[in-house]
């Protein structure tokens, strides 16, 4: 109740306005101004931080090679290369089998423009609905296509070759990371506390398994895409079936631009064929990108990095939204990561509870700093990272294969 005489006991009087001040605090400001600076960098080095990522895709990729081969006792050095060199020879063997051919198919299809272009027109004359696209063909001349089609390659070309330069960059980068992998990562680990190593290593060591996930899936969807248009081309007749399998099989890396490369690639390699052919090639064409966005990639990606499906499609939506094709393309491993460290950086969600699991791998943490630091004192930086990387593999090794628990001894009833 208002007290007698004041302000709000008084008849026609309005309570006065509640001002709220927000008067944030010296180290408030100037975490936000490095954040939007932060920000500022990132978006105008994004080029950059594409290629140093391609570089560590691939580092995660040819890894397990080059440990293969010093398994066998093969130098470190000759090990790395071995693979790339083997690398660089499935590159040329794929340019090899796949540009001559591709360049035949459209010199082929220029040649016979005008008399598909005819043909087209006929067609389509026949009917009232279709006459004013027939007559629109007919006016269409081939060197005002070649004329666009050459002023579209000359915008174009710049842009491929800076995504060459980037590429070529980024293997470069991935083989100084390989070589020099002792010393960068001995340099990480001296910045880090020696209290975090062990779980450093494990995040490590994941996203390794994640880049290798990742890669694993890429090419199972490949593989599959390439076997289908192969198949599909084979059985149409169409020539040429193996040069656009392989350009449809690495196509298909390319998230929402690589499905209409292959299909059109498939569909125009079917011109020849007549458009009873092209209209089944194109509608088996769209089927089978509709049944591998919605069934294949989930289940495989799912498998592979450990994903939700709704997860998947989730990530690839927003990574294309925000980013285009290369946002599309790290959506998957960046979401897997980021589920990753939430796991082993033991962030609490909310309304997440502590279960016996979470309790047991605490003390396996405990357990591992503890050897670690007895096995790690008074080593440099590089041997020490190399001990912690070696106690997280074991861990991981016992972690994904558990000893088996003793069976309890049968109980035997007693003789009546």
């Amino acid at each position: 109740m208002p007290k007698p005489g004041s302000v709000e006991s008084l008849p026609g009087k309005e309570r006065p306005p509640r001002v709220i001040r927000i008067e944030p605090s010296p180290g408030t400001v100037i975490a936000l101004l490095l954040l939007l600076a932060g920000l500022w960098v990132l978006n105008r080095m994004l080029p950059v931080v594409l290629v140093l990522i391609a570089a560590l895709i691939i580092v995660g990729t040819i890894s397990p090679a080059v440990q293969w081969l010093e398994g066998r006792r093969v130098h470190r050095g000759l090990a790395i290369a071995i693979v790339f060199s083997a690398l660089l020879a499935l590159t040329v063997v794929f340019i090899t089998l796949t540009i001559p051919a591709l360049i035949t198919q459209a010199t082929h299809l220029l040649e016979q423009e005008p008399a598909l272009r005819a043909r087209l027109a006929n067609r389509l004359a026949e009917s009232h609905l279709t006459l004013p696209l027939a007559d629109l063909l007919r006016t269409v001349q081939s060197g005002d296509l070649l004329k666009v089609a050459v002023s579209n390659a000359i915008g174009f070309s710049t842009r491929v070759v800076a995504v060459f330069a980037y590429i070529i960059s980024s293997v470069f980068l991935a083989l100084y990371i390989m070589i020099d992998r002792d010393r960068l990562r001995g340099g990480l680990f001296s910045v880090v506390p020696r209290s975090h190593h062990i779980r450093l290593s494990r995040v490590m060591l994941n996203l390794e398994t994640i880049v290798g996930g990742y890669i694993r899936g890429q090419v199972i969807t490949s593989a599959f895409m390439a076997a289908f248009v192969f198949i599909l081309l084979r059985a149409c007749g169409v020539s040429g079936a193996l040069a656009i399998s392989m350009f449809a099989g690495v196509a298909d890396v390319l998230p929402y631009a690589g499905g209409l490369l292959s299909v059109g690639a498939a569909a125009t390699a079917s011109i020849s064929r007549g458009p009873v052919i092209i209209i089944l090639v194109l509608a088996l064409m769209l089927a089978y990108e509709e049944f591998e966005s919605r069934v294949i990639v989930p289940r495989v990606y799912g498998q592979e990095l450990r994903l939700p499906s709704s997860v998947i499609l989730f990530s690839l939506l927003a990574g294309g939204v925000l980013m285009g094709i290369p946002g599309a393309l790290l959506a998957l491993p960046v979401a897997a990561a980021v589920l990753m460290l939430v796991g082993e950086l033991r962030v609490e969600l909310p309304g997440q509870q502590e279960q016996t699991e979470d309790m047991e791998i605490k003390e396996r943490d405990d357990r591992g700093e503890e050897e670690y630091e007895r096995r790690a004192e008074g080593m440099p930086a590089e041997q020490a990272a190399a001990i912690a990387i070696e106690i997280s593999a074991d861990r991981s090794k016992e972690e994904r294969n558990p000893p088996a628990k003793p069976e309890a001894p049968a109980t035997q009833g007693k003789p009546n």
